[in-house]
C-alpha cells in the first residue's frame, strides 16, 4: 500500500521565518513513516518555493501530493493568502481556511467578533500609520489609558513587536517599533494577572472541538510581558496543567472552544490569557497555526493529555484528507 505524500510548507516570507522552519522540521520528523512520505516545501524568504532543495512553482507542488501540512507562521502563511492559492488549486490542507485565518491574524477583527459575544477582552484603540502623528498619538494614548500600556501589531504572531509601555517615551518607541514592521498598531490596557494559554483540536475524543488543559506561563522576571524574546529565549517556565482553579480552568476552555468556533477556525488553534483574581479571564489574541517547536507550547498541551506528535499529526492530516 503506497504512502499518503505530505508537502510539509515552512520557512515564508515572514519575521517567523526561523520559527517556521523548526516546526517544518518537527512535522517532517514526526510523521508515521509507514503511513506518511514526508515532502520538504521550503518557501525562501523572497517567496520562491522549493522541493528538497530544488526551486519549483507552487502548481507543480500540488500535483504531486495529497496534502499539504501549512507548518507557515505569520504573514502569508496565517493570514489567509496562501490558503486562497491553495484553495484556487483544490488543494487539501491542514489548518484554518483563508477567511477564518485572516480574522484570526487580525487582531482587532477578532476582538470586535468576540467581544459581540461577551467574552471579555482589554480595553484597546487601534492607529494606522498613514493616518497618525506619532507625537499626536503619543499624548492621546499617554492621557486617555491608565499606563502601562501594552503595544503590539494587530496583525503579526508570537509577539514581535510588543512593547510594555509606562511614559511618553516608551509610547512613542513601541509605536515606532510597531510602525516598522506593519501598518496598524494596536494598544492594550495591561491588565496584571497570570498567563495562560489553551490549544483546542477538532472531532478528538468524542467532542466537536476538545480543549487541552491550559498552560500557565510564568515569566521570571515580573516586570516582563511574554515578548518575541521571552517566548523562544527559555526565559518562562510553562506548567500544564496550570495551576488554576476549577473555575479558571474552566472558563479558559470553554472561552477557548468558543473563539475557534465564532472565528470559524479549523483543524486545531490556541488562544492566549491573561487570568486576574477579581476580574475573572481575558482573551488576548489566538494562533490559528500553533507552533510545534521544542519552545513552542501545544506540544506541552499534548504530552499532558497523553497525545504524542505523530498521534496529532495524524489526527489533523485525516481531517484535512476528508475535508472536515
Amino acid at each position: 500500500m503506497s504512502r499518503i505524500r505530505v508537502g510539509i510548507l515552512r520557512g515564508g516570507p515572514s519575521v517567523e521565518f526561523e520559527v517556521s522552519l523548526k516546526t517544518g522540521q518537527t512535522v517532517l520528523s514526526n510523521l508515521a513513516a509507514d503511513k506518511y512520505q514526508g515532502i520538504d516545501i521550503l518557501i525562501d524568504k523572497n517567496g520562491i518555493w522549493h522541493k528538497e532543495g530544488i526551486e519549483i512553482k507552487p502548481e507543480d507542488v500540488f500535483k504531486n501530493v495529497d496534502v499539504v501540512f501549512n507548518a507557515l507562521h505569520g504573514e502569508y502563511g496565517e493570514d489567509g493568502k496562501v490558503q486562497q492559492l491553495m484553495d484556487s488549486f483544490g488543494v487539501k490542507y491542514t489548518g484554518s481556511k483563508a477567511l477564518a485565518s485572516a480574522l484570526g491574524m487580525n487582531k482587532i477583527l477578532a476582538k470586535k467578533i468576540l467581544k459581540q459575544h461577551n467574552i471579555k477582552i482589554p480595553t484597546y484603540l487601534e492607529f494606522r500609520k498613514s493616518e497618525v502623528d506619532i507625537n499626536e498619538i503619543t499624548h492621546k494614548i499617554f492621557k486617555s489609558m491608565p499606563m502601562p500600556v501594552i503595544i503590539k501589531p494587530a496583525d503579526r504572531g508570537s509577539s514581535l513587536g510588543l512593547t510594555k509601555a509606562w511614559n511618553l517615551r516608551e509610547i512613542e518607541d513601541g509605536l515606532n517599533k510597531v510602525f516598522a514592521i506593519t501598518e496598524i498598531a494596536l494598544v492594550e490596557e495591561f491588565i496584571r494577572g497570570r498567563e495562560a494559554t489553551c490549544g483546542v483540536i477538532d472531532d478528538f475524543r468524542g467532542d466537536k472541538v476538545y480543549s487541552l488543559l491550559p498552560v500557565e506561563i510564568i515569566i521570571n522576571d515580573k516586570e516582563r510581558v511574554f515578548d518575541f524574546e521571552q517566548k523562544y529565549g527559555g526565559a518562562t517556565r510553562e506548567v500544564c496543567p496550570g495551576n488554576f482553579s476549577k473555575e479558571e480552568k474552566e472558563s479558559i476552555q470553554d472561552i477557548s472552544i468558543k473563539v475557534h468556533k465564532l472565528l470559524g477556525l479549523r483543524h486545531y488553534s490556541r488562544s492566549d490569557f491573561i487570568v486576574t483574581a477579581k476580574r475573572g479571564v481575558y482573551f488576548l489574541e489566538v494562533n490559528t497555526l500553533p507552533g510545534l517547536t521544542e519552545q513552542s507550547l501545544l506540544p506541552k498541551s499534548l504530552e499532558a493529555v497523553g497525545v504524542t506528535l505523530t498521534q496529532f499529526l495524524d489526527h489533523v492530516l485525516q481531517l484535512a484528507l476528508n475535508q472536515k
